[in-house]
């Protein structure tokens, strides 16, 4: 499985790899005929009452693994950083998750206090997350918070099976970090920025959707309420919005 999971990553022929944040949302995309699904950290989060990107959900994101595990798709599952700055544990993890058929693990060097993992360390992250038969997805935040250099950070990761930059919308960008790496590059899907077509027109093997359906389902049911209030839509929950409604991180 893991083998047809790397077939899907086609520069110029991207996946779209639609996240789900519970069975529901899983088995809602399943049953669309999606080759694969992936996770998101922040659903699954706010699901359970907990801060994102502050690595509180391990279990709750495992336990999601193993609820989905039989759907009879490919599921990439969103571990944030790992879970743990301890590549021994981060290899566990890994393994446990391989071990329930996941076909892939996304793994970021953001952390919640806003900075990035050093190189050094999300590079032993990346190799102790390898060798258990899962596509190891790369991501770095450097756009997504501001801080750092891309080019670099995707260099220092050559040895993951993908690089994920999160925050990238301009196509000339993209296309140029195409370029930069052999690997196949994810780009997450922005309402209002690139179309489908043009990510593929820029090389892009990847596009994720995030935290999008999950924030749109949130729309959806305001929405429904407002309706029967007589009242106007809500707008889409940014990121921001959901972050700041969670517990903060201890």
């Amino acid at each position: 499985m893991s083998a047809r999971f790397r077939e899907l990553h086609r520069p110029g022929d991207p996946l779209l790899l639609p996240n789900a944040w519970d069975y529901g949302s899983a088995a809602l995309l399943a049953r669309q005929g999606f080759a694969a699904i992936g996770t998101t950290s922040l659903g699954v989060s706010a699901v359970h009452g907990k801060p994102d990107a502050g690595g509180a959900t391990k279990a709750e994101t495992v336990a999601l693994a193993r609820t989905v595990k039989d759907l009879g798709v490919l599921v990439s599952v969103d571990v944030e950083g790992g879970f743990s700055d301890d590549p021994a544990q981060v290899a566990e993890l890994v393994a446990t998750l391989a071990g329930l058929g996941v076909v892939g693990v996304n793994l970021e060097d953001g952390r919640a206090d806003g900075t990035l993992r050093p190189i050094e360390t999300h590079q032993a992250i990346i190799e102790a997350a390898k060798g258990h038969g899962v596509f190891v997805n790369a991501r770095t935040d450097t756009r997504w918070l501001g801080t750092g250099d891309t080019l670099e950070r995707v260099r220092a990761y050559g040895h993951a099976d993908g690089v994920f930059v999160p925050g990238l919308s301009e196509l000339g960008e993209i296309a140029r970090l195409v370029e930069s790496t052999p690997l196949p590059v994810n780009v997450l899907y922005q309402p209002g920025g690139p179309s489908l077509a043009e990510l593929a027109g820029a090389g892009v093997a990847r596009v994720s959707t995030g935290s999008l359906l999950y924030r749109a389902s949130l729309r959806g049911a305001l929405a429904e309420l407002r309706a029967v209030q007589g009242e106007p839509e809500p707008a889409l929950p940014t990121y921001a919005d959901i972050t700041a409604m969670l517990p903060e991180a201890q």
